[in-house]
């Protein structure tokens, strides 16, 4: 975003902020903006303003259904009372921007990590009432749309809401024919990992990697840009694996209030796979090698 955009779009904020303040919210006036380092996604930055400080994610319009959905997410995680995110201020749309403000924090890499993850094992003990898997929207993983058609049966929704989707993308994306035959492989037949295990719909972050979690001063655990919906729990401890960053007192942490099932280390494979197959989408590369790999090793689980 050059200068001259962000004069005018910083006008267009302070506008409708100070229409939203006629309402729910105080007079805003912006004093200045810093940029900052949030990710591949979105444009970042801390806010200063007459109200105090505020982190603001600013994109194209195109990308508003991802505010919107993160908005959600933030907003059922607070609700839960369970683990520390973000408020959720003000959100809008306009021309060929849009953007979301949220609470602003002073973030630090060491904290509780035991208290992490003991916070997020109090979160995956909110389960859906009704027992379904998916959520009350479709969401986003990165970039990539996520489907979350509500569904009974856990290995049914992984299959056609996780799994099939990214293959599809993947055939799309040019992935070659082992991992395209592998990956169907695995579609089909991944079912027999959950004979002697029924996942309940716990409600989930969703996307659980280190960069989605830091610490507040005071050494406590903050959680955001969730994507979440209700299903295994044992999908967000997978995807904490995945690219490390969480250590060992994390786990030991959150098998003190919610242990974990002997099976788990047979279905991380699969767990990974999806977020493995993403990464090939989003970003090509070593990635096809990488997700091959891990599909392989999930077949051999079976």
């Amino acid at each position: 975003m050059t200068s001259a955009d962000w004069l005018n779009f910083s006008k267009q904020i302070q506008q409708q902020l100070e229409d939203l303040s006629s309402s729910n919210l105080p007079k805003f006036k912006i004093i200045s903006a810093s940029p900052m380092s949030g990710g591949d996604i979105h444009n970042c930055f801390h806010l200063h303003t007459n109200q105090g400080n505020y982190f603001l994610k600013t994109n194209l319009a195109t990308h508003n259904p991802l505010f919107k959905t993160e908005a959600n997410s933030l907003t059922t995680l607070k609700n839960s009372l369970t683990i520390r995110v973000p408020n959720v201020i003000a959100k809008g749309c306009f021309d060929n921007y849009s953007w979301l403000l949220l609470e602003f924090f002073q973030l630090s890499s060491q904290g509780d990590d035991e208290q992490r993850g003991k916070d997020l094992a109090m979160q995956h003990h909110s389960i859906e009432p009704s027992g379904k898997f998916g959520w009350h929207e479709d969401n986003f993983i990165g970039l990539t749309p996520q489907k979350n058609d509500w569904n009974t049966s856990w290995v049914d929704f992984y299959a056609t809401q996780r799994l099939e989707p990214q293959l599809q993308l993947a055939k799309q994306n040019g992935a070659g024919d082992l991992l395209l035959a592998a990956g169907n492989k695995l579609l089909n037949s991944f079912g027999v990992l959950f004979k002697n295990y029924q996942p309940k719909s716990s409600l989930l972050h969703g996307d659980l990697w280190a960069g989605n979690s830091l610490f507040l001063e005071n050494g406590e655990a903050l959680f955001f840009d969730p994507a979440c919906y209700y299903g295994d729990r044992e999908t967000d401890l997978a995807m904490s694996e995945l690219f490390g960053g969480f250590s060992t007192s994390f786990y030991q942490g959150y098998e003190q209030t919610f242990p974990i099932s002997s099976g788990y280390p047979q279905r991380k494979s699969l767990y990974h796979s999806y977020h493995l197959l993403n990464h090939f989408n989003l970003f090509a590369g070593n990635y096809e090698q990488q997700s091959l790999k891990q599909i392989q090793q999930c077949l051999r689980n079976l």
